[in-house]
């Protein structure tokens, strides 16, 4: 996996889709913005490459932006295309695998912490 801390230009209009390229087997992850209240990231998948399960203290907006994902919640699959969405609660075990490649934006906001019952 690699990581690239990214700096848009404020104020600038962009082309989301544009922000990140394939990688031929590999999944990049480059943040757009980093605070302490949340992150956003671009994240692309060559076919074929996933990451593992994790789970978060906080809900994460997951926006397909190119491309068809497989989300696995819970253990349940929830396949995504183009322009979908899904929120991934928080606590929730969750894993991304790239039947095909694609790109997402995941959007964490950490205001609004909320504890495991």
């Amino acid at each position: 996996m690699k990581e690239e801390q990214l700096e848009l230009e404020k104020s600038k209009a962009m082309i989301v889709v544009e922000i990140i390229e394939y990688v031929p087997d590999s999944v990049v992850i480059k943040t757009i913005i980093k605070k302490s209240t949340g992150n956003i990231n671009a994240v692309s998948f060559d076919t074929g490459e996933k990451l593992e399960e994790k789970t978060s203290p906080f809900d994460k907006f997951i926006q397909i932006i190119d491309g068809k994902a497989e989300v696995i919640i819970d253990g349940v699959s929830k396949p995504l295309e183009t322009g979908e969405s899904i929120i991934i609660p928080a606590h929730a075990p969750n894993s991304f695998k790239a039947n095909d490649r694609f790109k997402m934006i995941s959007t964490i906001i950490k205001s609004g912490y909320e504890e495991v019952s």
